[in-house]
């Protein structure tokens, strides 16, 4: 089995980017282009709500941990998690913590904008960090839970074997695009429309309005 050296590494989130749109992938994550759009400024403003490294709460027997660090060099993915809940167990297939003593079972919770998408990208980015748990603590998980705010639900998500080859072949295609450092071309679809780099990606010039620029700002108009 291959594992990625650390300079290889790419970022966990990039996961559902490339799931939405591989072209989108490689002007974020190659390009390093970037612009925002409604849904992109709610999306940020939701995750400084859940994103602090040092906000931990208990509640009973289950313990929210906010942003924790995860990789796995078998994905050769690096990221973090919105919030890990961790719960009791009696089990060796069971973490420890240095804080609160006994053992628990790690939960990762992904909190996400808007509503359950038909694309399975949100599913796909919280299996990844399941299986980055699963390799960093030798421990087995099946199942995680995503956070909609629109609909306020928490949908409950098995991490199936099916999901878990999804990973693999996306995180693989994901490096090997990176090493051809090639983009794909342009295929405009209807969810163009939602995305922030649509201006950057397809710019929407006609020629009518080239021509109205050109008029307007180069050549000279007689009185």
């Amino acid at each position: 089995m291959t594992l990625y050296d650390d300079e290889d590494m790419l970022m966990l989130s990039g996961i559902q980017h490339y799931m939405f749109c591989p072209r989108q992938w490689g002007l974020i994550h190659m390009e390093q282009l970037w612009d925002d759009n409604r849904l992109t400024v709610e999306g940020s403003l939701l995750h400084k709500r859940v994103d602090n490294p040092f906000y931990r709460e208990k509640n009973g027997d289950t313990i929210t941990l906010r942003r924790v660090a995860l990789a796995s060099k078998r994905l050769g993915l690096y990221g973090y998690s919105d919030a890990i809940e961790l719960h009791t167990a009696d089990t060796d297939n069971s973490i420890t913590n240095d804080r609160y003593p006994g053992r628990w079972i790690p939960y990762p919770v992904e909190y996400k904008h808007g509503r359950h998408k038909k694309n399975p990208c949100d599913e796909v980015q919280l299996a990844a960090q399941v299986m980055c748990l699963e390799e960093m603590y030798d421990i087995s998980l099946d199942s995680a839970a995503l956070f909609y705010w629109e609909t306020e639900q928490r949908e409950e998500i098995v991490i199936n074997e099916d999901l878990r080859q999804l990973v693999v072949t996306i995180s693989q295609a994901m490096h090997e695009m990176m090493q051809k450092r090639t983009l794909p071309p342009a295929e405009p679809t209807n969810h163009c429309r939602s995305c922030s780099l649509k201006d950057i990606c397809l710019p929407d010039i006609s020629l009518k309005d080239a021509k109205t620029y050109l008029k307007r700002n180069l050549y000279e108009e007689d009185a």
